[in-house]
């Protein structure tokens, strides 16, 4: 960014996106020290990682910036017991999936320094910044400010930067993320019950295997993690009720054997997409390449 950064404390960082972080800000030659509550795993993450660790409050007064990689029903106790070793003169990022609540702790905790909310579109199994998708969220000038360095440094190295409001940010995730493992979550239970998992496999399809490769990666994320972006992300139960509405409605077109409504209601959902979607043409042949497949001619 500015040059000013020195040195990096990634609070959490024996969890997936913690030890990410570090390893991504070690691999640009940064200093990294994480630090976290389990002793053990903290020094077995800084042993494989290769960079020092401390407690949090050790790593805290030491750093020039500060990551807080942590779960975000202990945000704001991890906050409050650092909030009296950060200093003036130091950025505060947080990776949290949520945006509204962890922002306005830093803002209650850490207000003689700058903050920043950030949230990194992937998971830790990504090889890269290049590529991805990071949205930040500013809430004043300052921060604004800020966001902008950051962009700029993310982008120069090949990262996707959006910049948005906490509040928009939240309601957005309400759909990328809320709707999409609940749906994920629902198909698994149901392919579980239809007790065909293995027959299916042995003759699936590209929409069959799509389906099947957004359920378990869902499904074999952590369960902690996911229930609590069901219960923080606003909305979320109005959301995934108009989804239940809309499956019972497309039900009923099957139930009465109403093919010529199923057919009308599909062209128009095609034609609202194409109009949306510039990519929506390439679709198919997306497809392919998600599951690393030859396109078709």
């Amino acid at each position: 960014m500015s040059g000013k950064v020195l040195k990096v404390a990634v609070v959490g960082g024996y969890g997936n996106m913690g030890r990410w972080f570090a390893r991504f800000l070690l691999g640009k030659g940064l200093r990294v020290v994480i630090a976290g509550r389990d002793r053990a795993k903290l020094e077995q993450a800084a042993r494989e990682l290769g960079c020092a660790c401390a407690s949090d409050e050790e790593a805290v007064k030491q750093a020039d910036s500060v990551i807080l990689s942590v779960p975000i029903d202990s945000f704001e106790t991890i906050a409050r017991e650092i909030a009296p070793f950060v200093r003036p003169g130091q950025y505060v990022f947080d990776i949290t999936s949520v945006k509204v609540h962890p922002v306005e702790i830093m803002h209650k905790y850490f207000s003689g320094c700058r903050v920043l909310g950030t949230h990194p579109m992937f998971g830790p199994g990504a090889d890269g910044i290049a590529g991805q998708r990071i949205v930040l969220t500013p809430t004043d000038d300052g921060e604004n400010s800020l966001a902008a360095q950051l962009r700029g440094y993310l982008e120069g190295r090949g990262a996707k930067v959006a910049i948005m409001s906490p509040t928009e940010h939240d309601e957005l995730m309400s759909i990328v993320l809320g709707l999409s493992h609940f749906i994920a979550l629902v198909s698994a239970d149901t392919l579980l019950s239809l007790g065909k998992l293995k027959e299916a496999a042995g003759v699936s399809g590209t929409s069959y295997r799509l389906l099947l490769t957004l359920v378990e990666a869902v499904v074999s994320e952590d369960a902690d993690f996911y229930s609590s972006l069901q219960m923080n992300l606003p909305g979320m139960a109005k959301i995934e009720e108009i989804f239940l509405a809309k499956a019972d409605s497309w039900l009923e077109l099957v139930r009465h054997g109403d093919r010529e409504n199923f057919a009308r209601r599909m062209s128009y959902l095609k034609s609202k997409f194409s109009g949306e979607d510039p990519c929506f043409a390439d679709a198919y042949n997306n497809a392919y390449r998600l599951l690393g497949e030859k396109e078709r001619p």
